[in-house]
């Protein structure tokens, strides 16, 4: 099984940003330990600032992944495009968050991905992207 894990903005901060929220571990840290855990799955990784990129990251997907897991950071309360993007693939997308965007601030229970995702999974840090993972394995 192919899994592209795609991040939005913000992402890249992982490890300096808010480490309260988001804890003290880089991305690239723990994909390392992502790719150990799950020898038999190739997994991609994809960051990007810009959410053109994200966009046509997920479209790409289309054709060459079997599964998506993308946390689209902010872009997650406020892109239209992104939602439509996973509307247009057939490839499923697990919308993930490390936080649970539900006890946070308002603005952030607004979702325009999970109507489109095949789930959520939100709130248990780090954990939230193997949880993703394991869903692809086990359906």
């Amino acid at each position: 099984m192919k899994i592209l894990i795609i991040n939005g903005p913000n992402l890249n901060m992982l490890g300096k940003r808010e480490p309260g929220i988001y804890g003290n571990q880089t991305f690239e840290e723990f994909f390392v330990q992502l790719q150990f855990q799950f020898k038999e799955t190739e997994l991609a990784y994809f960051q990007s600032n810009i959410e053109g990129e994200l966009i046509t990251k997920i479209q790409d997907a289309d054709d060459d992944f079997d599964g998506v897991i993308l946390n689209a950071g902010a872009y997650t309360h406020t892109s239209i495009g992104i939602g439509d993007a996973i509307k247009a693939i057939a490839t499923p997308v697990i919308e993930v968050h490390i936080s649970n965007t539900f006890s946070r601030e308002e603005f952030r229970h607004q979702s325009y991905i999970s109507p489109n995702a095949k789930g959520v999974i939100l709130g248990f840090g780090l954990q939230s992207y193997i949880l993703a993972v394991q869903s692809f394995l086990t359906t």
